[in-house]
């Protein structure tokens, strides 16, 4: 087993270079850009400037119109601006050097895990990183733990009882979940229970109240089960469905087998065969879908959430770096959440062969 972690770490090296090559390279044909977006405000305030001034000012002198006329610069909105001031620009967010220079420098800071600052915000990638990462913890783990906790008793009592009532009423349930789009719940739940039209029950933003450093700790815990149900609740539908349907399946593939026939013959209760035999072979597609399940909630899965209940996690900080071209933050965003989805991947393994010791990835090519 050693020596499968071992190779499972030394792939997971060309993995990202694969990554974050494929990534840099599409964001170098991405029309706009952090110098593009500074130069656009510069000839936004310099027009507003010029509308209350009748003139041209230069905005202290940043933003004068080149000597020879018309800036030759390749950025579009560069007319009439110091060609000069742009270098000062280039150099500033690192483009006055060569592409691969600039790739090679991100790799060798990222292998040591250095981020840099952001372009537009006066603080370091990893702090802005850090000061998230609690809220998108938060809604990742507690939606995936919930949704895991109701979804496979739910799947194996289906499966148990396939083609009965029960079947048939949760089935129309779980696939009217996986129908409905977490966004859009999200917004109905807002206007049914937070005040939008109809109940002010729960709180429309953030995850704890105001003051709540001083509330008591059962205080403290209640107000963040009081946030936290909506936003989870939204997100939890359509994972909810996902894996119900997901265990059901899996027990029924399972429960047809002829172990479980001769466990039966034998004497064996229903209770004995299903969790004693069963359960360890049915459970293993479900262990394996857990990081694909746990990462798509901890970053894309919780953007339209974060926003729509105002929860500044890392979802909503990765689309405005986007939208900013706030590039450190996109890249390091990227970094980690490639590096992480990798690492749990590998977990994920290693939990099958905790839950089936039959499974041996050691004697298997990578």
């Amino acid at each position: 087993m050693a020596a499968y972690i071992l190779r499972r770490l030394l792939l997971m090296i060309p993995t990202i270079l694969g990554i974050m090559l494929v990534s840099f390279v599409i964001v170098q044909f991405a029309p706009g850009g952090p110098v593009e977006r500074v130069l656009a405000q510069l000839q936004g305030q310099n027009t507003a400037m010029s509308r209350v001034t009748g003139g041209g000012g230069d905005l202290g002198g940043r933003a004068a119109a080149p000597s020879g006329g018309e800036s030759s610069s390749r950025y579009r909105g560069a007319q009439g601006l110091d060609p000069a001031f742009i270098r000062r620009l280039e150099e500033q967010y690192g483009f006055d050097k060569p592409a691969p220079e600039r790739f090679a420098k991100m790799l060798w800071d990222y292998a040591r895990f250095d981020f840099g600052k952001s372009y537009f915000r006066d603080v370091s990638v990893i702090q802005l990183i850090r000061e998230k990462l609690p809220v998108s913890v938060t809604l990742g783990l507690w939606m995936t733990l919930i949704s895991y906790a109701i979804s496979i008793p739910l799947g194996i009592r289906k499966a148990v009882r396939d083609g009965s009532p029960f079947d048939i009423w949760t089935s129309g349930v779980v696939i009217v979940g996986y129908a409905i789009p977490g966004f859009l719940f999200a917004i109905l739940l807002i206007v049914l229970l937070s005040g939008g039209s109809f109940f002010q029950i729960f709180p429309l933003r953030g995850l704890t109240s105001e003051g709540w450093a001083q509330f008591s700790p059962i205080h403290k815990v209640t107000d963040y089960v009081w946030h936290i149900t909506l936003p989870i609740t939204a997100m939890a539908i359509g994972a909810f469905a996902t894996a119900t349907l997901l265990t059901k399946n899996s027990f029924l593939d399972e429960i047809r087998k002829q172990y479980v026939i001769t466990a039966r013959m034998k004497g064996l209760s229903e209770r004995q065969v299903l969790y004693g035999h069963v359960f360890r072979n049915a459970m293993l597609i479900v262990v394996a879908g857990f990081p694909g399940a746990f990462i798509s909630a901890f970053f894309a899965g919780s953007l339209l959430i974060e926003t729509i209940f105002s929860l500044d996690g890392l979802g909503l900080l990765s689309f405005e770096s986007i939208v900013n071209r706030d590039y450190p933050v996109v890249f390091a965003n990227l970094y980690i959440f490639s590096l992480l989805g990798l690492v749990v991947n590998l977990l994920s393994d290693l939990t099958y062969s905790w839950i089936d010791p039959r499974i041996d990835f050691e004697t298997r090519a990578v």
